[in-house]
């Protein structure tokens, strides 16, 4: 539903006076948990290029136990970032209102493709039945 001229103001106004104080922002910021993520990637990538680096010098010097702690590191920090990737685009919530249950929560974290289609039968408009 849209919001009234005034109540549009008011918002405005609100979001203003938010963005004014620099307290706040860093707050919400520091809550926010995409900024964590997206902190958690750059560093990620950062330990993939590092790690490279290694596995290049470890190749250069013939030292072939450099070369494979390298790869380690770069396949621990690849590791590391997609699950960061997957934590970002999660959602954080499974319904709107609340009315989803626990089961079928569950069952489409161990969703097999049965169990997703048995959820769409369940959750299908009235007027099909």
């Amino acid at each position: 539903m849209p919001l009234s001229e005034h109540e549009q103001r008011l918002f405005d106004q609100i979001e203003r006076s938010l963005a004014e104080d620099p307290k706040f922002a860093s707050a919400v910021r520091a809550s926010d948990p995409r900024f964590h993520a997206r902190r958690r990637l750059l560093i990620a990538a950062f330990v993939i290029v590092l790690g490279l680096a290694v596995v290049v010098y470890g190749a250069m010097s013939q030292n072939p136990p450099l070369g494979v702690a390298g790869f380690v590191v770069m396949l621990g920090s690849a590791a590391f970032a997609m699950q960061s990737r997957r934590r970002v685009q999660a959602p954080d919530l499974k319904s709107v209102g609340g009315t989803a249950s626990r089961r079928t929560r569950q069952s489409r974290k161990s969703g097999g493709f049965l169990d997703r289609l048995e959820d769409r039968w369940r959750q299908r408009p009235e007027g099909h039945r």
